[in-house]
């Protein structure tokens, strides 16, 4: 039993704006996360270690390979302070 063409037009335009909205998802999540793939299943040590690169560069995704930390680091810290 044959298909009739007048199906081809819709199935291909569903197709393609499922196709464009998988790369527009795709694209909007790795301009977020500054050009890398999303991470998933993190735990609380990859959450902390976030923290402190976020503390470290500025950055999200960054990392820093130098041995000393910056000096605004140390005041930076992810505890906060209360008056005295």
């Amino acid at each position: 039993m044959p298909v009739p063409f007048e199906a081809l037009l819709p199935m291909g335009i569903v197709a393609g704006l499922f196709a464009v909205t998988g790369t527009g998802y795709s694209l909007v999540s790795r301009l977020a996360n500054e050009g890398k793939p999303m991470r998933h299943n993190l735990d609380e040590w990859e959450r902390m270690m976030m923290r402190r690169d976020f503390r470290l560069t500025g950055s999200k995704r960054g990392q820093s390979r130098e041995a000393v930390a910056p000096p605004e680091f140390a005041t930076n810290s992810a505890w906060g302070s209360e008056q005295v």
